[in-house]
């Protein structure tokens, strides 16, 4: 399955002017899936190898929409589905602008994308039910998270303080969550 041609150009040319096209509005029938894949550390696949090209990655990231749990590249044409190992994105850094209520968290994501974490884009933590260990993640834009990447996740753990029992992190004038206070290392 290959998306149409005409509709890809239309969303190269948003994306190559800074916005990105309006797939929310997009609701064309199903077409079938797509041997492609976003692996978890942020890889494109398309049958079996690699996406090297950066802007064909990005381009088809700009068309990319979740609608019940699952993944589709979508066009005013068309919707193929995709798989996603975990998050589509990967936030791979991340700068404090201000301190304490104040401050603001702005992601950066592996595509470029920046988001500041507020209450519209949630931070969030989910748990290994096995071993405790967190997956952290951030909202991007329209039900898309990208994973925060270890080194990141590092970084905002030294900014983090406890508020009524939790350890967690301020941004955009919310507080989030990470994990309760009582479960931190005293060391």
């Amino acid at each position: 399955m290959t998306p149409d041609v005409n509709a890809l150009e239309t969303s190269a040319e948003a994306v190559a002017k800074g916005g990105l096209p309006p797939v929310h509005l997009w609701n064309p029938p199903f077409s079938g899936d797509m041997d492609m894949c976003i692996r978890r550390d942020g890889t494109w696949v398309h049958e079996g190898g690699v996406i090297h090209r950066v802007a064909l990655v990005k381009l088809f990231a700009s068309i990319l929409k979740r609608e019940d749990g699952k993944f589709y590249l979508v066009t005013p044409v068309e919707k193929v589905g995709i798989t996603v190992e975990d998050a589509p994105f990967v936030a791979v850094d991340v700068e404090a602008i201000g301190q304490g209520t104040a401050q603001e968290l702005r992601f950066t994501s592996n595509l470029g994308d920046r988001v500041t974490a507020d209450a519209r884009n949630p931070i969030r933590v989910e748990r290994d039910a096995k071993t405790g260990e967190p997956t952290p993640y951030v909202h991007l834009r329209a039900g898309l998270e990208a994973l925060i990447d270890r080194k990141t996740f590092y970084r905002l753990m030294d900014l983090g303080c406890v508020e009524e029992g939790w350890f967690g992190l301020w941004s955009g004038g919310a507080f989030f969550r990470i994990l309760p206070a009582a479960e931190l290392d005293p060391a």
